[in-house]
Parts: C-alpha cells; sequence; structure tokens
C-alpha cells in the first residue's frame, strides 16, 4: 500500500503524491483527469499546513481546549468510552469461558470464547455498511438497547437457574448477541467517530487523551469485575452492565450528535455554535452534487465547504425571517 498523498505533499514528495493519489483513484497512469483534482488538493493541504502552524505558533492547549468546539467534543467522547467500557462489552469477550461456566453452560467454555471471536468478525464485515446505511445514532441506539437485553438475560438466568435449566443455551446466544450487538454499535462507533468530531488543529493530541482514558477505563472495568462479581454475585453484575447500557442509548439520544453525511467544518460549527445541520439539508446538499457532477462539474473540498456554508447561512436566515413574521 502506498503512502497517502496528504502525507506525501506535507513531506514534499510531489511527485510520488501524484502516483499515490491516482492509485487511490483507480486511474490510469496516464489520465491526465487527476492533475486537476491534485492540484486542489494541493491547494487544500498547503492551506491546512499554514492554519496548523499558526494555530501551534499563536494558541496554547489550554486556550485550545477552552473552545466550544475543543472541549465539546472531547467531553462526549470521554463519556461515550466510559458508557462503551462500563457497558461490559471488555468483560464479555475477557470472561467468556468463564460466563459460560458460571451460567451452566454444558459446551465446552473455550467453544463459547471461539463463538465470541467469529461473531465478532463477522459484525465487523458489516459495521462500515450499517454506519453508512443507517446514520451514527440511530446504530450506536439499536446497539446499546440489544446489549441492555442480552445482559438483562444473563441476569434472570442467575436470579432464576430454572430458566437455564428449561433453556440451557439461553447463556450462549444471550453472550454471542451482546458481542454482535456491541460490536454493530457501542463497541466501534466511538473509534469510528473519534476521527469526525475534532478541529484539525487538535485532532491528533485530543484523540490520542481521549484514548488514552478510553483505555484506562477498560483496564479498570477488567481488574474491578472479579472483585464486583464477589461483591454482589455475577447476576447483579450483569443487571449493572444492562443498566449503564440503557444510560449509554440514552446518552447517544441526548448528547451524540449525527455526524453521517456532514462535512468536518459542519461538525465542529455544531460544538461552536450548537446548530445542527438537518438530514433535509443533507439530503438537498447531496442531491446538487450528484446533479453536478451528472453534468461533469466536480469541486473541491474546500469549494464545497463554501457552498455548504453559503446553504447554511441562506437557512439560518430564513429561519430568523420566520421568527421576526411570527
Amino acid at each position: 500500500m502506498p503512502e497517502s498523498p496528504s502525507w506525501l505533499l506535507q513531506k514534499g514528495y510531489v511527485e510520488r503524491a501524484r502516483k499515490s493519489l491516482k492509485y487511490f483513484r483507480g486511474l490510469s497512469k496516464n489520465d491526465n483527469n487527476i492533475y486537476e483534482e491534485f492540484e486542489t488538493e494541493l491547494a487544500l493541504i498547503k492551506k491546512n499546513s499554514d492554519i496548523s502552524r499558526t494555530t501551534a505558533a499563536n494558541e496554547s492547549l489550554l486556550q485550545a481546549i477552552r473552545a466550544p468546539e475543543v472541549y465539546k467534543p472531547l467531553i462526549m467522547m470521554i463519556g461515550f468510552f466510559f458508557f462503551q467500557q462500563c457497558s461490559g462489552i471488555v468483560v464479555v469477550i475477557v470472561f467468556a469461558a468463564q460466563i459460560a461456566t458460571r451460567a451452566g453452560v454444558s459446551a465446552d467454555p473455550l467453544l463459547v470464547a471461539v463463538f465470541v471471536g467469529v461473531a465478532r468478525i463477522i459484525t465487523t464485515f458489516f459495521m462500515g455498511m450499517i454506519f453508512e446505511k443507517w446514520g451514527r445514532r440511530p446504530a450506536g441506539i439499536f446497539s446499546a438497547t440489544g446489549m441492555t437485553i442480552c445482559m438483562l438475560l444473563l441476569a434472570a438466568n442467575g436470579w432464576w437457574p430454572v430458566i437455564g435449566e428449561q433453556v440451557p443455551l439461553l447463556s450462549v446466544f444471550a453472550i454471542v448477541l451482546h458481542i454482535i450487538f456491541s460490536t454493530m454499535g457501542l463497541l466501534t462507533l466511538p473509534f469510528f467517530m473519534i476521527s469526525e468530531v475534532f478541529p484539525q488543529r487538535v485532532r491528533g493530541s485530543a484523540s490520542g487523551f481521549t484514548l488514552c482514558i478510553g483505555l484506562l477505563f477498560s483496564f479498570s472495568v477488567v481488574k474491578l469485575y472479579p472483585t464486583l462479581e464477589v461483591w454482589i454475585g455475577t447476576a447483579n453484575c450483569f443487571a449493572f452492565f444492562g443498566g449503564i447500557s440503557l444510560l449509554g442509548a440514552a446518552f447517544i439520544y441526548f448528547i451524540v450528535p449525527e455526524t453521517k453525511g456532514r462535512t468536518l467544518l459542519e461538525i465542529e460549527n455544531y460544538f461552536r455554535t450548537g446548530r445542527k445541520v438537518s438530514n433535509a439539508e443533507v439530503a438537498r446538499r447531496q442531491s446538487q452534487i450528484a446533479m453536478e457532477e451528472a453534468a461533469g462539474i466536480y469541486r473541491s473540498e474546500l469549494e464545497l465547504n463554501e457552498v455548504f456554508l453559503k446553504l447554511s447561512k441562506v437557512d439560518e436566515d430564513g429561519e430568523k425571517k420566520l421568527d421576526d413574521k411570527e
């Protein structure tokens, strides 16, 4: 795999960047249509590099954190990772065999762990398609809700052992379904969105800090689970994780914005101003882009951002006029 065009341009390897861009666009070496796009991307990267250098020179990290477009997504993503890890995802993955044994599963517990791994692989294969078809928020809410149900089934199996006797494979199904539901959203979505919500000038440091906090949550949950199991019992642990999963669904519904179809600039503006881009606006924009591309008009990312800002300004002015009339 070649290096990305952006990285090569930043390092000054212009010709290698042009070849890399052709490779990723699926164009032949003799295709000249790449040059206009390449020059546009080169101008965009130079502008972003200049902005990054100016920001680094004139703005301290503390000042960057004080900006709403920085601290709002930072707090949101830390909360997202909290609900991800405290919903019991890692506990089920790490202790799958032990959980199956204590649930009274007669099959080989290690075989349950294998089923868990296979379920993760298969679900991960479809994860990207799910996010693109449903969007981030619906996938996350559906995932957390499904995880809640699975955890409550495991808790019920512990509270009333007769259920496990009547349905011997209930625990196995609940564990595997929990992994499928988690991989469809809550397990993967925070890692997916972390590259979307932060402004470019702090994306690297903010993403690294957030991931560090998320991994600390993961370490703490895995270390504390055996002790928590002794204190309150296995079934109550599952009920606790189910409650956290349900709170995670509420967190996504009320706090996490939809980023599907939104540009990075629109996402940044949302955290700065609080103005959401509606699905109708996204559909109208995508229709306009499709018509332009059908007519042979291709805009650069900079030009598209300018168009999106103008459309947003028109919508805001229209809303203000309606408010004035009312």
